[in-house]
């Protein structure tokens, strides 16, 4: 399955659009809506406070926190939210993770700064401890580094799939050993450097755990313009989407999926804005029918 979907704001100021928004990609037949989670700022919505009201708003659309900032969120609590999410959706939610990376912000949360080798560490163990509390079986006693429980009944309800947002090389081979996406950092996508240079590192981790490379899923943010008439480029110098017409689109994530794998593509305005209502309805109405059209 492709999957396609939009980012919507966190803003507290944007709160009425964003809701309209989902509800306009839920009935567009979009696959997602994705929120980011940046707890220490006070302008902003809780992310797993505004993905539960917004699937609450909508029925068919999964919700995504892109990516969960771990750091703030012990992972058996975390555990405890998505399983209880998913059993209140019927399945609509999958989970991101990421390292974390604002660390002097999630220090004045009151969460203790970790250095980039004790994050990924923290990473791959929460990433590994939620996967186990989730899908019913025995209790779970786990002594980890960073994580522990004992004697922890997991829920019933399944663990969704994980994708992370991993970018160095250390989290990128935790994403090839343990998750089942990637969603490239930094808006890059199939053409550009960091996904020839960071791809291969997931592929090789994933071997070496013993697993096939093309079960883990790439996932993209991709922001740019949708216009009514063509652009006579789609793409700036350094190789960055820009935009264009429909048929444009189309054609560029068409060839996304069949050369290069991609497995979904979640819309964003120029430079990373959630997109407006406009956007919404060419991207769910001409665009998304019209590419898994094309896929058969």
């Amino acid at each position: 399955m492709v999957h396609f979907g939009i980012g919507v704001s966190t803003a507290v100021s944007a709160t009425a659009g964003t809701l309209r928004r989902a509800v306009q990609a839920d009935r567009g037949g979009l696959d997602l809506i994705t929120v980011s989670d940046h707890p220490y700022h006070a302008d902003r919505l809780d992310a797993y406070a505004e993905i539960g009201v917004l699937l609450g708003k909508t029925e068919r659309v999964s919700g995504l926190v892109s990516v969960t900032n771990l750091p703030t969120r012990p992972a058996a609590m975390l555990a405890r939210t998505v399983t209880s999410l998913s059993a209140l959706t019927g399945g609509r939610i999958v989970l991101g993770m990421g390292v974390g990376g604002l660390w002097d912000d999630i220090a004045r949360l009151g969460f203790t700064k970790l250095t980039p080798g004790q994050a990924v560490r923290a990473f791959e163990e929460g990433i590994r401890l939620v996967k186990m509390l989730g899908g019913g079986g025995d209790p779970v006693t786990f002594d980890g580094e960073f994580h522990q429980v004992t004697d922890l009944a997991p829920a019933e309800e399944a663990v969704p799939p994980v994708w992370t947002g991993s970018v160095g090389p250390k989290s990128l081979a935790v994403t090839g050993r343990v998750a089942d996406g990637w969603m490239p950092g930094h808006a890059a996508d199939w053409l550009s450097e960091r996904y020839r240079s960071s791809r291969p590192l997931i592929d090789k981790a994933a071997v070496d755990a013993g697993r096939d490379p093309a079960e883990i899923a790439t996932v993209y943010n991709f922001p740019g313009r949708i216009t009514a008439e063509p652009l006579a480029r789609t793409r700036t110098d350094d190789g960055r989407w820009i935009g264009g017409s429909p048929e444009q689109w189309i054609e560029e994530l068409t060839g996304a999926v069949l050369e290069h794998d991609a497995a979904g593509f979640v819309l964003f305005g120029p430079g990373g804005s959630a997109p407006d209502e406009a956007a919404v309805a060419r991207w769910a109405e001409e665009i998304v029918p019209a590419v898994r059209e094309a896929l058969g």
